[in-house]
């Protein structure tokens, strides 16, 4: 459970020398005794580490984690964070574990390391559900607009969605004689298209939204979803699609990494709203 952590802790290394506002990976590891020697060689060029934070806490899926952090003072979150923690958490969602995983900026208290009063409640209820297991809270992104770092900048790599095999051998099946032809099969109708459903983490003046697309009986070259949004809401910050636009009606559209979806397949995207995002019905065009 990080708080506070600074440049030594969640955010990705690569995004740090681009923001004014993080603490600089020299001094994070002239600083901070667990960034060892061999850091020392790449806090000039980070893009030369073999890992990044993002895959650090990727490790601790399917695990409980909850991150805090502090968006009000410089060095103590950056956008770099929240970009890591939302790549862990694609992690999470492939293991079926999204619920485990809580990243939490959205404070207003701006008091160096202290406990806030919006944390104490989910912190309650995580410790209840992964260390009394007595619990069962749901994961949460409340991410801040003053430190909210953008995914899709970023990632160039597209989740899979995991499935359990098979635990025990299929029993063995005789072939049919070989003068008895197979039974005609149906091919599935032709066609393509999509759909996208949305699923909504809510709270007092925002939101979260996680978009799945799923191609029909064709494969996807690339997709549009149309969002309606209720009267008042806005689109703050997404990922791993191109918004147009930022309230009313807005239409997302893949980006690079993500527009070919095999046919009977998903990918997933996501935005952070104010306001309600309740009863979002969002319509896929393939294209």
């Amino acid at each position: 459970m990080p708080i506070e952590s600074g440049s030594a802790g969640t955010p990705i290394f690569r995004g740090i020398p681009g923001e004014s506002g993080a603490q600089p990976l020299s001094s994070a590891y002239g600083e901070q005794p667990w960034l060892g020697d061999a850091f020392g060689s790449f806090t000039g060029n980070p893009a030369n580490l073999p890992v990044d934070t993002h895959q650090t806490l990727a490790l601790v899926a399917p695990r409980g984690l909850f991150i805090m952090d502090n968006p009000h003072i410089d060095w103590l979150a950056a956008r770099s964070s929240s970009v890591a923690a939302l790549g862990g958490a694609e992690v999470y969602r492939a293991l079926g574990a999204a619920d485990n995983i809580t990243y939490w900026s959205d404070v207003q208290d701006g008091t160096h390391c202290a406990s806030r009063s919006e944390w104490r409640a989910p912190l309650t209820q995580h410790i209840q559900k992964f260390l009394h297991k007595t619990g069962s809270s749901t994961g949460a992104f409340r991410i801040s607009s003053r430190k909210a770092g953008n995914l899709a900048e970023w990632r160039d790599w597209q989740t899979p969605t995991l499935a359990d095999g098979p635990t025990t051998p299929p029993p063995a099946t005789t072939p049919p004689p070989a003068t008895t032809p197979p039974p005609a099969t149906t091919p599935p109708p032709a066609g393509g298209g999509c759909t996208a459903t949305a699923s909504i983490n809510q709270w007092n003046g925002g939101f979260v939204a996680t978009v799945r697309v799923t191609a029909g009986s064709a494969s996807l070259n690339g997709w549009t979803v149309t969002v309606p949004l209720p009267p008042g809401a806005s689109v703050t910050n997404a990922w791993n699609a191109t918004p147009s636009g930022s309230s009313g009606t807005v239409v997302f559209t893949n980006v690079g990494y993500n527009g070919s979806v095999a046919a009977g397949q998903s990918t997933e995207f996501g935005f952070q709203g104010s306001g309600t995002g309740t009863g979002l019905s969002p319509t896929c065009t393939a294209r």
